[in-house]
């Protein structure tokens, strides 16, 4: 039986094409990371920089949404379904 050592060598090259594709996939994602990671740095750094204050109608609508619960706690407790 003869190996036909055409395919045996187009196989190893496909499998050396594949190696260096996520050879080199893998490097541009850790650069990727490392660029991100640089810029966030640099964001924390600068001066004055606070997080943005909440909206007003979120913060009524958490609040409402908090008694709303309590409501409902107490309502529990006392053994009154609603």
């Amino acid at each position: 039986m003869m190996t036909d050592w055409s395919t045996i060598h187009y196989g190893a090259m496909a499998l050396v094409v594949t190696s260096w594709i996520g050879i080199g996939a893998y490097a541009g994602l850790r650069a990727w990371n490392g660029w991100l990671a640089l810029k966030r740095a640099e964001l924390e750094l600068l001066p004055g920089r606070q997080p943005p204050a909440p909206c007003a109608t979120v913060v009524r609508i958490d609040v409402a949404d908090l008694k709303e619960r309590v409501r409902k706690l107490e309502a529990i407790a006392a053994g009154i379904d609603l």
